[in-house]
């Protein structure tokens, strides 16, 4: 990759993990300990950054620095990750859209559960957000290690982990299942999962607070499909004229 090329390549993925960090220029440069001028410049791939600066960029960005510097493009060949709130319909489409494609299924978090021989409620409950964090990770690069052909089902946290997150999309083709948050909130209950409201008596106006919250995130997919008064079979089937050969 020629010199100026590597630059802006840098710069885009510096400001793709500042984006997903929910980071302002200012901010990150603070964070970071160098000037406001230095960030925008390297952004822009007009700054030839040392690995000292790197690495404090890394840090400040909660980016692996070895993720940051590997330029050569990964390649997301036959992978597929559903992406969305729960009751998005991941888990009902996943397995049509697997079989379809003719690959195999996965489901994220019962990687993690499995990972920790717990529930994700007492993972949360006795180890907390930072553990499943992690745990969430290392089942993201368990999974990739198995195969380049699968449909992957993730929890609907993970674009709040933006390494994760960055690491999904790189290796992953990504789609937001979109529902409207009355369609969330009928399929879970329907499912006869009644925690959404167990002492909540505003339970749709936080899922609708939530949805907006995660918008941008879940936007960042490479693609958008919309699932509200659609079966899984329809959803499934415009999935994989997309992505079979």
């Amino acid at each position: 990759m020629p010199n100026q090329a590597l630059l802006q390549e840098l710069g885009r993925r510096l400001r793709q993990a500042r984006l997903d960090a929910g980071l302002k220029v200012s901010e990150l440069a603070r964070a970071a300990d160098i000037s406001r001028r230095h960030v925008t410049e390297a952004e822009a791939g007009r700054a030839n950054l040392s690995i000292v600066l790197l690495a404090s960029l890394a840090t400040a960005l909660d980016v692996p620095l070895g993720e940051l510097c590997d330029l050569t493009p990964a390649s997301r060949h036959g992978r597929v990750a559903l992406v969305g709130l729960r009751g998005a319909g991941k888990s009902s489409v996943g397995p049509l859209l697997a079989l379809a494609l003719e690959v195999p299924f996965v489901e994220l978090d019962q990687r993690v559960e499995a990972a920790a021989g717990l529930s994700l409620s007492e993972i949360f409950d006795l180890r907390g957000a930072a553990t499943f964090r992690r745990l969430e990770a290392e089942a993201l690069e368990q999974v990739l290690a198995e195969g380049e052909q699968l449909v992957l089902a993730t929890g609907g946290s993970i674009v709040t982990s933006p390494a994760t997150f960055a690491r999904l999309r790189s290796t992953c083709h990504t789609v937001w299942l979109r529902a409207a948050p009355e369609e969330h909130f009928r399929r879970v209950v329907d499912q006869g999962d009644r925690r959404p409201m167990r002492s909540r008596p505003r339970a749709l106006e936080e899922l609708k607070a939530l949805l907006d919250a995660r918008a941008s995130a879940y936007g960042r997919c490479e693609r958008i499909v919309e699932t509200s008064g659609r079966t899984p079979e329809d959803v499934a089937r415009e999935l994989a004229e997309c992505f079979s050969d």
